[in-house]
């Protein structure tokens, strides 16, 4: 695992993103994330708070009306519905203030306690509760999406067919604690970027040299980079607002 992250480093270089503290935002935001670019993502949930300001007023609108305000996002029947589903149920656990809709209470929780919290609410997965955990607090968890679990898998750092409860827990065994946001980011990069899934560019791989699923994709033409957003970057402002 240093080798991968020296070498993706030298590719991608070291990312600078503090936590942010807002991990109801990041709880929203990565619901609004699924099957969709992070383009899409970000007018879903910029638009969705400039509607509807408190999460007080999402979690009451009538469910068209948020469905409406994230429709950019894509499958926004189904996010406005969980999104809403979740907001009621954070709200009837008494660690919910009474004066605002939150989870701030998570600052100061054990990291288990706030992995499991979080993977009870309606819809919610260990890839989005880690995204909550790292991206608001800077914990010791990465989050393995489709991108994540390819790359690793591919150079035999996961097992291949594990469900993604055991491959959070393979790829959290194998992050130092520190490393957790860059190994997360630089690997989704390089599986967007190059470790495509079905033709990988492994002519252009910096990885090529150690990675043992070379040989299976020899015959794939490169394909151009196609360069993608930067993780939550435009949503900042918004999330601390």
């Amino acid at each position: 695992m240093v080798r991968v992250r020296e070498r993706l480093r030298a590719v991608f270089g070291e990312p600078r993103m503090r936590p942010h503290g807002h991990p109801l935002a990041e709880l929203v935001l990565t619901v609004l994330s699924q099957s969709t670019n992070d383009r899409n993502r970000d007018v879903a949930y910029l638009r969705l708070r400039e509607r509807l300001p408190s999460w007080e007023a999402v979690r009451d609108a009538p469910v068209a009306e948020v469905e409406e305000a994230i429709r950019p996002g894509g499958i926004s029947k189904v996010k406005s519905q969980r999104i809403q589903a979740i907001l009621r149920a954070i709200s009837a656990d008494p660690r919910d203030p009474a004066h605002e809709l939150s989870l701030d209470w998570m600052a100061d929780a054990a990291l288990d306690e706030s992995r499991d919290y979080l993977i009870r609410l309606p819809g919610v997965g260990r890839k989005t509760a880690a995204c909550v955990l790292l991206f608001s607090y800077g914990l010791h968890e990465v989050p393995v999406d489709t991108h994540v679990s390819r790359v690793g898998t591919r150079l035999h750092l996961l097992r291949p067919g594990a469900g993604f409860a055991e491959l959070h827990d393979q790829m959290l065994a194998l992050t130092p604690p520190g490393q957790e946001l860059e190994l997360h980011v630089n690997m989704l990069r390089h599986g967007r970027r190059t470790c495509h899934a079905r033709a990988p560019a492994c002519d252009e791989c910096a990885l090529a040299r150690m990675c043992p699923s070379r040989g299976l994709f020899a015959a794939a033409q490169a394909r151009p980079r196609a360069r993608s957003a930067q993780p939550r970057g435009s949503t900042a402002k918004a999330m601390t607002a």
